[in-house]
């Protein structure tokens, strides 16, 4: 298999984009510690969102394009004392399964529109009912500030076009802003991001508690 644009970028002895986790990441991370532990992250490059995640008590899988992120990947969660799965994907090809994870990350996971509207479809069923999505993604004023990200607009979407593209789920927090983003030397400066938070809808915990127990009426 010929070597990737990623496999090169991450070819280096540093981590492109830091060892810490995205901060969205982590202030939202709590919703995955309810319920189930499953969570698949899209794009996770060098792992530093899944040592997290994996530090937190979850079961996380890693899927990446770039064998050679994922390797950085495993040798991270070494040094963290940590473990989690890898597995080396195309997008365009990944089979997530049918309501198979309790959460899925997406963190700066930027694909061409066409392609991008067919693995957020894949998203939708592939999350359990309440199941949850983490995602922060570079919006279309990126371009002009030139801080980390695609520099093809086709990769980027606004609130909206990303909502109508995760269609099924409810939405527990959405913004689009600006905000400094500090994260090893490819996300550094001023950006414009999206952030959202959604749920696939199902049944409460106190429903099925209920009836396991009475007859409703």
């Amino acid at each position: 298999m010929a070597a990737s644009p990623w496999d090169q970028r991450y070819a280096g002895a540093g981590y492109v984009f830091g060892e810490e986790p995205n901060d969205w990441l982590a202030e939202q991370s709590a919703r995955l510690l309810v319920g189930g532990r499953t969570v698949l992250s899209l794009g996770e490059g060098e792992g530093r969102n899944a040592a997290y995640l994996a530090k937190l008590g979850l079961q996380v899988t890693a899927t990446d394009q770039s064998e050679v992120g994922l390797a950085k990947a495993r040798r991270l969660a070494a040094l963290r004392g940590v473990g989690f799965a890898t597995l080396q994907a195309d997008l365009r090809d990944l089979d997530m399964g049918v309501e198979r994870w309790d959460g899925i990350v997406s963190i700066w996971c930027h694909l061409p529109s066409a392609l991008r509207r067919v693995v957020h479809a894949r998203v939708v069923r592939a999350l359990k009912p309440n199941g949850w999505l983490i995602l922060e993604a570079y919006g279309p004023g990126q371009l002009a500030l030139g801080t980390g990200g695609p520099k093809d607009a086709d990769m980027l979407a606004d609130e909206a076009g990303l909502k109508a593209e995760l269609m099924g789920l409810e939405w527990h927090l959405a913004a689009s802003k600006r905000r400094q983003v500090a994260e090893g030397q490819g996300h550094a400066g001023l950006s414009e991001v999206v952030q959202l938070v959604g749920r696939k809808p199902g049944v409460l915990e106190e429903d099925q508690h209920c009836s396991s127990r009475c007859d409703c009426v």
